[in-house]
């Protein structure tokens, strides 16, 4: 059982005056819920379990877990408007594919969630009663409080035996001394209103995510959390074989080379002294390559620069080695000290860029290119365009595989629009 967001983003969060409507409506609402549910369910569990001896008793049973089932997801629509967060509905257990009449109805017996639905819909009546009691009392003080002036004319005064709150007070029986009291009551209901009602419906509806998502969401938590370390040793091995291979193919064939050009110049000193410095020249070139092929590979796993200096140089240091025109546009923040970024991130982000240039070089038939990093809500933001013929896609390899496993196993999210003809957009959204 695992729980499905039903948005990605969370409620946006509405003004004081709707948020105390949508609290209020909540909490009022609730007690007639409430009232439904635990009549339906508790008449349900007592006749199943009454006649759980009987074959009648666990079709009985069955059909409640599945009214609760109902009866919690209608509290579900109603949680988002209060807790500000997308709505999570468990994934409940399903019978098997031709599966017997008796074989469903012993299904719902064995789903753990739908035993806390119950448990729910039962005992949640006891906050909605506390609540919605709390909720009206604060609305009626805060309307009849501050519209006492309207009718106080209507009341009945003057008789000696009626001792009100302000004689009580030692305040007098004088009209402004009843208006004012009354009035100031019903300001301080008025004032504490949103905030008592707000409590309340924050109350109410906690109760009733711990029970409907609240195991849910632990289980997706702990299933999103190893899909990030699978991703991670997917990455790390796809980057260890990439790394195997090309060092093979690469600076491993030119330092054989380069081994076997010094043995023939020192086979040809004695007698061809002019072969063997043009043996040693190659020898010369065959060095500088392997450097330049071992830099770069060095390049793919985490160059000094970034350590030393941070993301923004970095990524200069990056673009500036492109093959066609790069525009980088970097938060200046990012190269304060104050404002670096932890050294994974900063890894994660470098190697999306590293990693999207070469599928620009390589692929995309691009004449430029621009990089933009920077921070937004709480995340890193990485846009890499390119103007190139477009058709990259996460299933079609080219890097960008290795790339959405490193940036998931950070807990982020990568993104490629890519249509026919281009352009090309690879974006990437790390948490900070």
């Amino acid at each position: 059982m695992t729980a499905v967001p039903a948005a990605d983003q969370p409620v946006p969060v509405p003004t004081i005056s709707r948020q105390l409507l949508l609290d209020s409506g909540y909490v009022l609402l609730g007690l007639p819920l409430a009232l439904a549910s635990f009549a339906v369910l508790l008449v349900g569990l007592a006749a199943g379990l009454g006649l759980v001896v009987t074959v009648i008793g666990l079709p009985i049973l069955s059909g409640t877990l599945y009214a609760a089932r109902g009866l919690a997801d209608i509290e579900r629509l109603r949680l988002p408007a209060v807790l500000h967060q997308a709505r999570i509905r468990p994934r409940y257990r399903l019978p098997e594919p031709g599966a017997s009449a008796w074989r469903r109805i012993f299904v719902p017996m064995g789903d753990a969630q739908s035993w806390l639905d119950l448990a729910h819909g039962i005992l949640k009546l006891i906050v909605a009663i506390v609540t919605f009691v709390v909720t009206l009392v604060w609305w009626a003080g805060a309307v009849a409080g501050s519209l006492y002036w309207a009718y106080d004319w209507a009341l009945p005064h003057g008789d000696p035996e009626d001792v009100g709150l302000p004689q009580l007070l030692g305040l007098g029986d004088s009209t402004i001394a009843r208006i004012g009291l009354h009035t100031a009551i019903g300001l301080f209901f008025l004032i504490t209103l949103p905030i008592v009602a707000r409590g309340c419906a924050l109350l109410q509806a906690s109760f009733g995510r711990a029970l409907l998502t609240g195991v849910a969401e632990m289980r997706n938590r702990i299933i999103v959390l190893e899909e990030q370390k699978r991703a991670a040793v997917s990455a790390e091995a796809s980057a260890l074989r990439r790394l195997e291979r090309d060092i093979h193919d690469g600076p491993q064939q030119r330092l054989v080379r380069l081994a076997m050009d010094l043995s023939r110049a020192r086979q040809q000193l004695a007698t061809d002294p002019e072969a063997a410095a043009r043996t040693l020249d190659e020898a010369v070139t065959q060095t500088r390559e392997t450097l330049a092929e071992l830099r770069a590979l060095s390049r793919g796993i985490a160059p000094p620069i970034l350590v030393d200096r941070g993301l923004p140089s970095a990524l200069a240091a990056l673009a500036g080695r492109g093959l066609i025109p790069i525009e980088l546009r970097v938060d200046p923040e990012l190269a304060s000290p104050a404002g670096r970024l932890e050294p994974a991130v900063e890894s994660t982000a470098y190697f999306v860029v590293a990693e999207a240039l070469t599928n620009v070089a390589k692929h995309s038939r691009a004449t430029e290119c621009q990089i933009t990093v920077a921070r937004h809500d709480g995340r890193l933001e990485v846009n890499v365009d390119d103007d190139g013929q477009g058709g990259a896609h996460l299933a079609k390899g080219h890097g960008l595989v290795g790339i959405a496993d490193r940036v998931r196993a950070a807990g982020g999210r990568l993104s490629v629009v890519s249509p026919a003809g281009g352009p090309t957009t690879i974006r990437a959204e790390l948490p900070l």
